[in-house]
């Protein structure tokens, strides 16, 4: 039975070449109130604070959603994607970023289908139409990893991923990210499995100064040429490795 492919991308700097909190901070006029609020707030509740921010101005979920479309993304990781995506493999998002702002690039792009899960901060509109964004983890349980921040440990999230696909099926997981909050997922995978961090950015230089605690190949890249590159070479080579494994009939 051939494995499946289970290629999870990080979204911001990752996926997309920016990071779409900041792009929504800097492209709606928040930067002076983020730099006041950043000592003092977690980082959701800082992104929750800008949005509630931009509702009280008369800024509008329509408004955020048109700043949203202007982030850039490489037409080859988009091009990536599809492949991928068209080959049978199973693509999903793990972001610290959140669901609306995700969701609102896929979509722009043409992508959200080709993912069949996003795992991130969620968000609601509420009645009065603002944007409210909430940690993925709940801070009254810590999820007690020293390596993530509060709101969402992404190795538990590859654990969980992992414990639901085991029992039925082999499968082989290829990571892409770039940030800090990518090492701890990255622990997770086994050999056989596929790390790619993106070249001179922290996980790059974590993975690099931490070599023996990783398990999986670690394939670097720096833009979106080499990652379709890459990742498509991968999904072929996993997939060639299969055939050379499957049993021969005999029996013809």
């Amino acid at each position: 039975m051939a494995s499946e492919i289970v290629i999870i991308f990080d979204f911001d700097r990752t996926l997309i070449d920016d990071d779409s909190d900041r792009w929504v901070i800097k492209g709606m006029g928040l930067t002076h109130l983020f730099n006041q609020l950043r000592p003092i707030l977690s980082w959701t509740s800082l992104m929750d604070r800008m949005v509630k921010e931009l509702h009280s101005q008369g800024r509008t979920v329509k408004d955020i959603a048109e700043c949203l479309k202007g982030v850039p993304l490489h037409q080859r990781t988009a091009a990536a994607i599809k492949s991928a995506h068209a080959l049978g493999c199973d693509l999903k998002v793990v972001s610290d970023a959140n669901k609306f702002y995700i969701e609102t690039i896929l979509k722009h792009h043409g992508l959200y289908d080709c993912f069949s899960e996003i795992i991130t901060n969620p968000t609601l509109v509420d009645e009065h139409g603002r944007l409210q964004i909430f940690p993925y983890n709940d801070l009254a349980s810590p999820h007690g990893c020293h390596l993530c921040p509060s709101n969402m440990c992404k190795g538990i999230v590859i654990k969980r991923i992992q414990a639901s696909i085991a029992p039925h099926r082999e499968a082989k997981f290829i990571y892409l990210g770039d940030g800090n909050g990518d090492f701890c997922p990255i622990l997770k995978l086994g050999k056989g499995d596929h790390a790619l961090p993106r070249k001179h950015y922290p996980l790059w230089e974590l993975i690099r100064s931490n070599q023996e605690f990783v398990e999986a190949e670690v394939h670097e890249w720096c833009n979106g040429e080499e990652l379709e590159h890459i990742l498509l070479a991968l999904i072929d080579r996993i997939s060639g490795e299969d055939i050379k494994k499957a049993p021969v009939d005999e029996s013809r």
